[in-house]
């Protein structure tokens, strides 16, 4: 799964509430940045920032993070006004030859960058959705352990990330405090390693990315973090993403039906990820870039030993279905 995220953020701003329009000094200012970013004059750029700014993101770091920005999404072909955030930041929609980004610019009363922030672009009227509607169970079979999950990041590294907050990574643990038969040295070594993953509902299969290869126990795949993936959408909109499958043990396609139950694929160790695993969250839209992430409770569910229903997990909780 292609994520694309720059974020780049010096907080030097006033507390002024703008009305929403444009202010003509934020004109001049984004046309200028515009127009030294196509021209790869990334030094014009650095001169345009604050004093403060400039500290915090000198020259070298000005030059890598334009570089790569442009690497990946190209030049700007067209950039439109919506709105102020954040009292100070005026937010741009931005199209850029690979994608639209909300570029967010502030600037300080000598009319330099004190505040930049581009991120993908989030139209205000996509679906809001705080929970599931659709009942599911987990998406597996037997006993797994919850590594991630939660709404702090002590309990949940995901919840920085719009998309991910309320995302789950499930793996299994023996009694030792060990995810591995012997010393973990192959992916077969992992007790989740092929393990089957099943759908929680029924649905359709909306997104299939297959073909990514197993990594090497403890080393990531950097360049493709989502690896062998599946998104299914519900009847009520949702859309459920699962990451990591074994390389090639995806069993559904793009436009299927599946139902509660129904065999998606077998668990594993590609993308961002160094040993087999799942991740599972649930999102407002399909497309990553612009998504929310979305509560995720199951229907009826083993924690502890213990039956829950309408359940989220946390970390270090140890979860299966209840047998029907």
């Amino acid at each position: 799964m292609k994520r694309i995220y720059f974020t780049l953020i010096l907080t030097i701003v006033t507390s002024s509430i703008f009305s929403q329009v444009e202010k003509p000094i934020y004109k001049t200012v984004a046309d200028q940045f515009e127009r030294a970013y196509n021209q790869s004059n990334y030094d014009s750029i650095f001169a345009m920032f604050s004093v403060d700014m400039q500290k915090a993101l000198p020259i070298d770091k000005t030059n890598e993070f334009l570089t790569g920005l442009k690497s990946q999404v190209g030049k700007i072909t067209h950039r439109a006004f919506v709105k102020y955030e954040n009292l100070s930041y005026a937010s741009y929609k931005t199209e850029f030859e690979r994608g639209s980004f909300a570029v967010n610019i502030s600037v300080d009363d000598k009319s330099k960058i004190n505040g930049l922030f581009i991120k993908p672009f989030k139209p205000d009227n996509l679906p809001k959705i705080v929970r599931n509607k659709t009942n599911l169970i987990l998406p597996f079979k037997g006993s797994w352990d919850v590594f991630w999950g939660g709404d702090t990041k002590e309990l949940n590294y995901h919840v920085e990330s719009e998309a991910q907050k309320n995302a789950f990574d499930f793996l299994i643990i023996d009694k030792s405090g060990k995810t591995y038969k012997t010393d973990g040295k192959t992916n077969e070594d992992f007790y989740a390693f092929g393990k089957e993953i099943i759908a929680p509902c029924d649905g359709e299969i909306v997104l299939v990315v297959d073909g990514v290869k197993d990594n090497i126990p403890s080393e990531m795949n950097l360049f493709d973090v989502g690896g062998n993936t599946v998104i299914l959408k519900t009847g009520n909109n949702e859309y459920l993403v699962f990451c990591h499958f074994k390389h090639q043990s995806i069993k559904v396609k793009e436009g299927q039906k599946v139902v509660q139950g129904q065999l998606l694929g077998l668990c594993g160790n590609t993308g961002h990820s160094s040993e087999a695993h799942l991740h599972f969250h649930i999102q407002n839209v399909e497309d990553v870039n612009k998504a929310t992430g979305v509560k995720c409770y199951f229907d009826s569910i083993i924690v502890n030993e213990k039956v829950q229903r309408d359940y989220s997990p946390v970390k270090n909780e140890k979860v299966s279905n209840v047998k029907k």
